[in-house]
């Protein structure tokens, strides 16, 4: 079977990752208890089922950290299981509450007592409980990120084959802040900004004509070199801790010429050796805005 873990942070957006999955064939339970997930996956395999998505998090109970053996135990019966962990900034999570006006499942569970934890305190109440396992599957952060992106996205984690390793390249706009979900970060705004080229500006690192620019300065290429040569050294460490997913997160003042440009390059480096996803946040939001 085909099984799909959904958990993460509660508002960061595990609903609309069940939702599409569940539109793309998927049979989908949300928020099952921890302890009856292998009956359930076994019960439903019998079933027929063939593709499975489940939402968990921590309002069961449930010590979240069995999540990791029993990821392990489905493993060993030859299921093919993937986790998506959501995550957002507290900021973007206090927002998205404030517009819903329903109450954190952390509050629901502490009772209606006048020592009930405020919103905030419920937020990093969660973060600590899912800590522990936020490193067993790949993560997305969805902060400032339109549903239609986070759509996309999952199906893009969900429709990757089995690999040793996947490396997700990703560029972003430091004036939003480093995305959450980054293994690892690179500052790319040393470099000279087609920005300030009149005619490049309304163009972004896709376009021929900012690849050309880039493509002449030597410093951009000694950049791309450096992250390169680093990346091909330290991913065999990486590999040999289990890892599935590895997320280089490249950034620049606005995410739309250097980071873009630096990115598409290592990807077309390591594709030749790797499975690799590329995400261009900055460009995905303002395609999401124009649409």
């Amino acid at each position: 079977m085909r099984v799909v873990l959904v958990t993460g942070i509660s508002g960061s957006g595990k609903s609309i990752a069940i939702k599409v999955l569940e539109d793309d064939g998927f049979f989908c339970i949300d928020n099952l208890p921890l302890r009856f997930l292998h009956e359930v996956i076994m019960s439903l395999q019998e079933s027929g089922h063939e593709k499975v998505a489940v939402s968990v998090d921590a309002r069961s109970g449930d010590s979240v950290g069995d999540l990791r053996e029993i990821v392990s135990g489905l493993g060993r019966y030859g299921h093919d299981v993937k986790l998506i962990f959501l995550n957002a900034r507290t900021d973007t999570l206090v927002q998205r509450y404030s517009e819903t006006r329903r109450r954190h499942p952390m509050s629901l569970r502490a009772g209606d007592s006048e020592g009930a934890p405020t919103l905030i305190e419920s937020i990093e109440r969660e973060r600590e409980l899912m800590s522990v396992i936020e490193d067993i599957g790949v993560s997305l952060d969805t902060s400032d990120l339109h549903p239609n992106v986070l759509r996309s996205w999952v199906r893009d984690v969900v429709g990757t084959g089995r690999a040793a390793l996947t490396l997700l390249f990703e560029s972003f706009a430091y004036k939003y802040g480093v995305p959450l979900d980054a293994d690892l970060v690179f500052d790319v705004r040393c470099l000279p900004n087609p920005y300030y080229t009149a005619e490049l500006r309304p163009l972004t690192g896709l376009d021929e004509p900012v690849a050309e620019y880039l493509r002449q300065i030597p410093s951009v290429q000694r950049m791309i070199e450096h992250i390169a040569n680093f990346l091909h050294t330290w991913l065999p460490h990486y590999i040999l801790e289990n890892r599935s997913y590895l997320t280089v997160a490249i950034g620049c003042t606005g995410g739309q010429h250097r980071s873009v440009y630096c990115v598409e390059e290592l990807a077309r480096r390591f594709r030749r050796i790797e499975h690799v996803l590329v995400r261009h946040r900055a460009l995905a939001a303002r395609q999401a805005a124009g649409s």
